[in-house]
């Protein structure tokens, strides 16, 4: 299905389910949000990433949860839909803001993958090692997108993902991602331990041949 929505552009990546806060300041998308909370409707976030604008999801405005005196504006918005950019215009119609027509891409959500509980044990495990058990959250309805941004992935690596539109293929993305992280993560530790050696005094017991 195609349609033509109101476009924020940002050097992010925004996933379904996500919950994301704004501040918007800048003229065009206050105007934007304005027209959003009056004709209560939606807008999407193309991601830009490596000078391109291709694929992004649209969001729901949840609150306004602030307004200043000067119209900017603190909202909370949800991820919905991930899209691919058919159409862009920096300045839509007769708005200041940026419109186009945008493609609503199929999205598998299947939960039964095998792999789903490999990828949460290498999440608590890399957030265990970091002393940081309690910033993840995790319940029966947690996928991958829950932990996408909390993993170490790269903007490029995030946008990745953003374009596997099955389950089980971004499940085994993660788990790639972790299963390479977390060792590196115990090599680097391990040479830091050995430069605050540098210099002692070792009690070293020689090999026995």
């Amino acid at each position: 299905m195609t349609k033509e929505i109101p476009l924020f552009p940002l050097n992010i990546v925004a996933y379904p389910g996500e919950l994301l806060n704004l501040h918007i300041f800048e003229p065009r998308y206050k105007q934007l949000v304005k027209d959003c909370l009056e004709s209560d409707g939606t807008f999407g976030i193309p991601s830009y990433v490596n000078n391109k604008i291709e694929f992004g999801t649209e969001v729901e405005i949840l609150k306004v949860e602030k307004v200043y005196e000067d119209g900017r504006m603190d909202i909370r918005t949800r991820g919905t839909e991930i899209f691919e950019i058919v159409e862009y215009h920096d300045t839509w119609n007769d708005k200041l803001y940026a419109g186009g027509v945008v493609k609503y891409l199929e999205n598998d959500f299947d939960h039964t993958f095998e792999g789903r509980e490999q990828m949460f044990t290498l999440a608590s495990e890399l957030f265990s090692w970091l002393h940081m058990s309690d910033k993840l959250r995790l319940s029966e309805n947690s996928n991958s997108y829950t932990i996408a941004h909390k993993i170490g992935l790269n903007l490029e690596e995030e946008y990745n993902l953003l374009q596997i539109l099955n389950e089980s293929a971004r499940i085994e993305f993660i788990i790639g991602h972790l299963a390479n992280l977390i060792p590196a993560l115990e090599r680097a530790q391990s040479a830091k331990e050995k430069i605050k050696l540098n210099g002692h005094f070792k009690h070293l017991t020689p090999p026995k041949f």
